[in-house]
């Protein structure tokens, strides 16, 4: 885990005028380079709502309408090739057409695609992940929403209690429990010291909003308030280990272990949300690093090598209660055979010690270029990167919490994926919010152009 600190440089409203005009230009060239995805933008319009299939690719200047993926690159429907550190959001730590995950799709999809029955497959992948994550059974979903839906169900029918707790920023799916403070604006938040419960959309009953305690990450004394002033009705808490969802928030020494001594001594349960930091962060994810095992751990996106799938894993006192029929995890496509055989393929085949060991290689690299880049323009700026992820944080001071990444200047941070768009490395769009992604088939030329594509943007933007 590495946070690498810039050098402060003080915007001025000359400077303001400057990188508007970046923008602008960048983004000019984007639109010019891609006639064809405007075009099935315009077309989309008719028959998908927003012209897109998620709300999140609804991005400024225009969605991009991808062709194909092939190893560590992506190609979009104009014909332009790019380095894909996008990933998927994550998804593709894999890379794209991996030959281990192509071969146990091709395989299965001969022997039939969906029973509703199990398949000896989620017996290798559920010891597998028994023996990275250190939980001893676990349950499987098709997606992360699924997953931390059911941890939170799970927390509340073994506890019989209501309240649950989750980090301020913290995103965990889109079900009605956790779109609870999501991405507050500032008028919501409330006072630092007591973050308000915000609906994150439209749609969210406000009996549900009650019922979701807000703390700020790396703040145990207040969900030590939360828990005081609550006697005995608070189920658990969900938190990634790894804040992921405004940029990347590592965990103060010592936050998660004190959040599970805590919550214990309450009678609540800890789910940790590794969607995102599980594999990507390392072979066990966050849990791996910290040492710290909670009680339920929801894992999804590069757990299925781009096959949708998720995990929930939990003690055997959570799982029994599943297997008593306390809590029933349910769903026809849970243990999908397509996705078993790709989730075995994955962690059997793929994210092996070797490739580990590569990409350790290949984020020291991009984090000692960018850092060069950074110094040498003198922007106010920092690196944070852990295993496969990474991102730059467009503010000099390292970000310990939701409202710190508030002072993000995401102007920076659209400027620089339209750098690197244009260049021909695709970053995740809303820059300032996600990470680069470094997959098991990048190599030394593709991290190279991404360190070049940022000190071309370094250059245009420096004061």
């Amino acid at each position: 885990m590495t946070v690498n600190q810039g050098i402060e440089a003080p915007a001025t409203s000359d400077q303001d005028d400057k990188l508007a005009a970046i923008i602008a230009e960048q983004e000019a060239i984007f639109v010019a380079r891609q006639p064809g995805s405007a075009r099935l933008a315009r077309t989309a319009q008719g028959a998908l709502a927003g012209g897109v299939t998620s709300s999140w690719q609804i991005t400024a200047p225009q969605p991009v309408w991808l062709s194909h993926g092939q190893g560590s690159k992506v190609f979009d429907v104009d014909g332009h090739a790019y380095v894909d550190l996008h990933g998927g959001y994550g998804a593709s730590l894999a890379g794209h057409a991996h030959p281990a995950i192509v071969r146990a799709v091709q395989q299965q999809v001969g022997c039939g695609t969906h029973f509703a029955q199990p398949t000896e497959n989620a017996i290798a992948v559920a010891e597998e992940l028994t023996r990275r994550f250190g939980l001893p059974q676990w349950r499987f979903g098709n997606s992360g929403t699924e997953a931390t839906m059911d941890a939170v169900h799970l927390m509340r029918s073994i506890t019989g209690r209501d309240l649950i707790i989750k980090v301020e920023g913290g995103y965990h799916g889109h079900h009605d429990s956790v779109q609870v403070s999501v991405m507050p604006e500032p008028e919501d938040m409330g006072p630092a010291a007591r973050p308000a419960s915000a609906a994150a959309s439209s749609g969210i009953p406000a009996a549900i909003v009650q019922l979701t305690l807000v703390a700020s990450f790396n703040d145990l004394d207040g969900v030590r308030r939360l828990l005081d002033e609550h006697p005995g009705q608070v189920a658990g808490m969900i938190v990634e280990p790894i804040m992921m969802n405004a940029g990347i928030i590592t965990p103060a020494p010592g936050y998660l272990a004190g959040l599970k001594d805590l919550l214990h001594s309450r009678g609540a349960l800890l789910t940790f949300d590794e969607v995102k930091t599980g594999f990507t962060s390392g072979p066990a994810g966050v849990t791996g690093l910290s040492g710290v095992t909670p009680d339920i751990i929801c894992l999804a996106k590069a757990l299925g090598g781009g096959v949708a799938v998720a995990a929930v894993g939990g003690s055997e006192a959570v799982m029994d209660h599943v297997a008593s029929g306390g809590y029933e995890i349910v769903g026809t496509f849970n243990g999908n055979p397509l996705a078993m055989a790709a989730a075995r393929a994955m962690l059997t085949e793929v994210v092996t010690p070797a490739a580990y060991a590569t990409i350790d290689a290949l984020r020291a690299r991009a984090v000692t270029g960018i850092e060069a880049a950074i110094a040498e323009y003198g922007l106010a700026a920092h690196v944070v990167a852990v295993g496969a992820k990474g991102c730059v944080v467009f503010r000099p001071e390292p970000v310990r919490d939701y409202r710190g990444f508030l002072g993000v200047d995401d102007r920076y941070s659209h400027a620089h994926w339209l750098f690197q768009h244009n260049g021909g490395v695709f970053l995740p769009p809303w820059g300032k919010i996600e990470q680069w992604l470094i997959s098991v088939q990048h190599d030394e030329a593709d991290i190279d152009l991404l360190v070049a594509n940022f000190r071309r943007f370094a250059a245009a933007v420096a004061v």
